[in-house]
């Protein structure tokens, strides 16, 4: 019963900035880390960046100084933006919660959202 949907996706030139958001819903006990990871084609899954419930980030190198990560615990919700965009990082973005539900504690991920860096 646990949803995560991501949203704020979509086409951009190079050097351009989005803002993805992430809502987490369902019977959760609690939320621990959440974070965005991507996927670009005929590429590994990589960690984006990583934010903890006390909101401790942590990025991937080649996003440092660029993207942001935040959280509102309130709402279940995460937030990247993503500026500076390069046409390299066109990926499709996931969000993903570790959360304990009922049964334990797991990884929940939504469907991702596709972003597209081109001129």
């Amino acid at each position: 019963q646990v949803q995560v949907v991501e949203s704020g996706g979509g086409l951009v030139q190079p050097g351009g900035s989005l803002r993805l958001s992430c809502v987490v819903s369902g019977s959760i006990f609690s939320i621990y880390d959440m974070g965005w990871y991507r996927q670009a084609p005929g590429k590994q899954r990589e960690l984006v960046a990583l934010i903890t419930s006390g909101g401790t980030a942590d990025y991937a190198d080649s996003v440092k100084g660029r993207f942001t990560v935040s959280r509102d615990n309130d709402k279940n919700t995460v937030l990247l933006q993503v500026n500076s965009l390069k046409p390299e990082e066109t990926a499709v973005y996931y969000c993903n919660a570790k959360a304990t539900v009922e049964s334990g504690t797991f990884d929940y991920w939504g469907q991702g959202t596709q972003v597209t860096v081109s001129s």
